[in-house]
């Protein structure tokens, strides 16, 4: 039986010449995980501040305990802005930020491309 060939991949040049890894690999952990891109894509065509349930029911099924995670993770990253207001019973809203809302392409890109492919693929 004859041996595979192995396929060399070139490296991808960074802007100062230095070699970095794949971007893909960077994009993926950047939104890992089942919920990341619902979450983010609600904020971003919601295009406005949104209260936790909301978002909870906009993404369902998803757990408090996971989408608390999730936007945290968010937050921290700089994608998602978390305002509280000092009201009783408390109240906090989630926005997309600017860095955020640059996905907008890519994702819109993701949603056309699963709208027009989704009865091809096998499952």
């Amino acid at each position: 039986m004859a041996q595979a060939k192995a396929i060399e991949v070139p490296p991808i040049e960074g802007g100062n010449g230095a070699t970095d890894r794949c971007p893909m690999i960077d994009f993926v952990n950047l939104v890992s995980g089942k919920w990341a891109i619902p979450i983010l894509y609600r904020l971003i065509v919601t295009g406005c501040p949104i209260r936790f349930g909301e978002l909870q029911r906009a993404v369902a099924p998803i757990t408090q305990k996971e989408l608390t995670r999730q936007l945290r993770l968010f937050e921290h990253r700089g994608l998602v802005y978390r305002r509280v207001y000092a009201e009783m019973p408390p109240r906090v809203e989630y926005e997309i930020t600017p860095l955020g809302r640059t996905l907008r392409g890519t994702l819109d890109s993701l949603a056309d491309w699963m709208r027009v492919n989704a009865s091809h693929l096998i499952t």
